[in-house]
């Protein structure tokens, strides 16, 4: 049973240190995070640890040549299990679909607009767009929706934090970029977005606009200090979302989207998988009255289901053959021995 705001407050926390990557757009959602534990516990000590992940280090090749989306949360989690942080706040799209053993993810806050944007000082839409415009994105995802919809776009790969895609685009080496319209938004960018993408045409990555907390899961009084900060509606559609990749083994090398919204007490989930080349996609999608994680999870299995019957299976063996041929082939390569760690 939760814990009443008398007996939180109570209970105070004295001091509590976030974990957090150093780009603007991480600080900036770590601060929010902080703001909102000081408006709940004013009297709380609430410092932020920046830190520089692995993620952030590799900016020459795709998340999904390297490692995917735990190269973000590594050194965050190291942090806590070694007693230096509390609580790590992240961009809930890049958190891996399973966390590791001992941590667990404890509030998600109210969501931002979960759409992809086009930023671009050239051109107004992707329909605009002449052949061969070079179009830039870090994401598998965006790139299979782009491909199969404006097939005689050039897509290329697009990597840094946002200030540093912004000035990509800016020195002209792309004729715009795809980002998620949440960040731009948060950092007060919103004047540089030209259309935002609809779900029809590019369909969210799980999570996308969401912030979550994760915590030790042995901290069960850390979890009642932060559980005012949780948007019930938001964390049940963001977790039936996270439930249709988890259930397809969803990664940085799988292009998958799930978007969840309400309608009244129901929710309606949409979801797809396709090939990069945007050669093949199936798409699902489910309405169902939910009003407990359990049924936004069992939501989200019915739609990854579904996505199974259409022959996403197929799909997905593709794509873990071609990433085993590239493992293969990189350990067959120089012959000079693995790189260090």
């Amino acid at each position: 049973m939760q814990a009443s705001a008398s007996s939180i407050q109570r209970n105070a926390p004295q001091k509590l240190v976030i974990a957090s990557r150093e780009s603007r757009l991480a600080l900036w959602q770590a601060e929010y995070v902080r703001a909102a534990l000081q408006q709940y516990y004013p009297a709380c000590d609430v410092s932020i640890l920046g830190m520089t992940t692995r993620g952030d280090q590799i900016l020459d090749r795709t998340l999904s040549k390297v490692g995917g989306k735990g190269l973000f949360v590594k050194e965050l989690e190291i942090a806590m299990a070694e007693g230096r942080a509390d609580l790590a706040v992240h961009s809930l799209k890049d958190v891996p679909m399973e966390l590791p053993e001992g941590f667990a993810l404890t509030a998600v806050m109210t969501r931002e607009d979960p759409r992809d944007a086009l930023v671009s000082s050239q051109f107004a839409s992707l329909d605009d767009m002449p052949p061969g415009t070079v179009v830039g994105t870090s994401s598998l995802r965006r790139e299979a929706a782009i491909r199969n919809r404006y097939p005689h776009l050039v897509i290329k790969p697009l990597r840094g934090n946002l200030d540093t895609r912004l000035g990509k685009l800016d020195r002209g080496d792309y004729g715009a970029i795809i980002l998620a319209a949440a960040g731009l938004k948060r950092l007060g960018l919103g004047d540089r977005i030209r259309a935002l993408i609809g779900p029809e045409a590019s369909l969210p990555a799980a999570g996308q606009g969401a912030l979550g907390i994760e915590i030790r899961a042995d901290r069960p009084e850390l979890a009642e200090w932060l559980a005012p900060l949780n948007d019930a509606p938001t964390a049940m559609a963001v977790l039936a979302e996270r439930a249709v990749s988890r259930r397809l083994g969803g990664s940085c090398q799988v292009p998958l989207g799930a978007h969840a919204r309400w309608h009244g007490a129901d929710l309606q989930l949409d979801a797809f998988v396709a090939m990069p080349d945007g050669s093949r996609n199936v798409r699902a999608h489910a309405m169902a009255r939910v009003t407990s994680v359990a049924q936004a999870e069992q939501l989200g299995s019915a739609v990854a289901g579904d996505l199974l019957g259409q022959g996403a299976g197929d799909i997905l063996a593709v794509l873990e053959s071609a990433d085993k041929g590239l493992a293969d082939k990189a350990g067959h390569g120089s012959g000079s021995g693995p790189a260090p760690a």
